[in-house]
């Protein structure tokens, strides 16, 4: 069976068809955060050590980092500021190094900028996850040498030089050339996993059905484990978490194995935990019965998800890994 294996300093997480639903945190990510964005231009990582140290007692098992930063008053001061090749490479080595030394789980480096790949590649501990490659010509030439190079796991998108196609087909047609391109540079299909797209449900009624088609082919036609950003499927709808809630078991059932999202939101983290349990991904159901004694402390002690989680994992000490070499 597929499996694609992540590592941290001292600990292991494994993406694959028969283990439970891999949770990759989001919110280490300027992008949209005004807030987090300003305190990341003045040196300030307080937000980034909280939201990490949140998401991880929440159930994240991977962190998503994200070094997409515009820094507006420096920009004023120096126009170099304006160039994400000067930005992103800095900062990205700084946010993990302050992500690791409050957590200890693998990370998922994310950026659009090489150099900040490389750079993310070359701070990171272990064997963290790369975010990303499209199947766009130059993206493919730039991105898979550094896969090869460091040899970690990739997150292939499925759009090319023509765009993201509402077409299905395509998508797995753009995917498929992306396994085939990493199989010329030694890269085995263990090691990609593929983001199918999440097309909006509220602009694109057949949304989730083609998602659910598209994960059961990429995982019997090539053999990949796969991933998505799972808020988009709820964009611009109301009530968002419960559309989220009911599309992530859904994927789950369908085959799909990883999700970059946000963990601190107990509905989808409590989705998540229910659809591993009847995947028998889950034994004895002791993560379930850790999530329903969260559950209720929050209920008790009118407190949050996240402060009822960093609760009880500072109770049980938190969860241990083995620990695999790189390359």
């Amino acid at each position: 069976m597929t499996r694609t294996v992540l590592e941290s300093k001292t600990k292991t997480v494994v993406i694959g068809f028969d283990e439970p639903f891999c949770v990759i945190g989001e919110r280490i990510n300027p992008t949209g955060r005004k807030k987090l964005a300003a305190e990341l231009e003045m040196g300030d990582f307080s937000t980034v050590e909280k939201d990490a140290l949140e998401q991880v007692a929440c159930g994240a098992t991977v962190l998503d980092i994200n070094s997409g930063a515009v820094f507006s008053n420096k920009m004023a001061e120096d126009p170099r500021y304006a160039d994400n090749n000067f930005v992103e490479p800095p900062l990205m080595r700084d946010l993990i190094s302050r992500v690791q030394a409050v957590v200890d789980v693998p990370l998922c480096i994310d950026s659009s900028v090489p150099a900040a790949l490389e750079a993310g590649l070359e701070a990171a501990e272990g064997r963290p996850l790369l975010n990303s490659v499209t199947g766009e010509e130059e993206r493919l030439e730039l991105v898979l040498p550094l896969v090869k190079k460091y040899n970690v796991p990739v997150v292939a998108i499925s759009n090319d030089d023509t765009g993201i196609s509402e077409d299905p087909d395509v998508r797995f047609a753009v995917a498929k050339k992306i396994v085939e391109r990493a199989a010329d540079f030694g890269i085995p299909a263990h090691d990609i996993v593929v983001d199918p797209l999440v097309m909006p449900v509220g602009a694109m009624a057949t949304a989730g059905r083609q998602v659910f088609t598209l994960v059961n082919r990429l995982r019997e036609e090539l053999g990949v484990n796969t991933t998505c950003g799972a808020s988009n499927i709820s964009f611009g709808l109301p009530n968002r978490h419960g559309i989220n809630g009911a599309y992530l078991p859904m994927a789950i059932g369908a085959g799909m194995t990883s999700a970059i999202m946000n963990p601190v939101r107990n509905q989808e983290m409590e989705a998540i935990r229910a659809a591993n349990l009847l995947m028998n991904h889950d034994p004895n159901g002791m993560e379930w019965i850790k999530l329903a004694k969260v559950l209720d402390a929050m209920k008790e002690e009118g407190v949050s998800f996240a402060e009822a989680s960093a609760a009880a994992a500072a109770a049980g000490g938190g969860r241990r890994g083995g620990r695999r070499r790189r390359g």
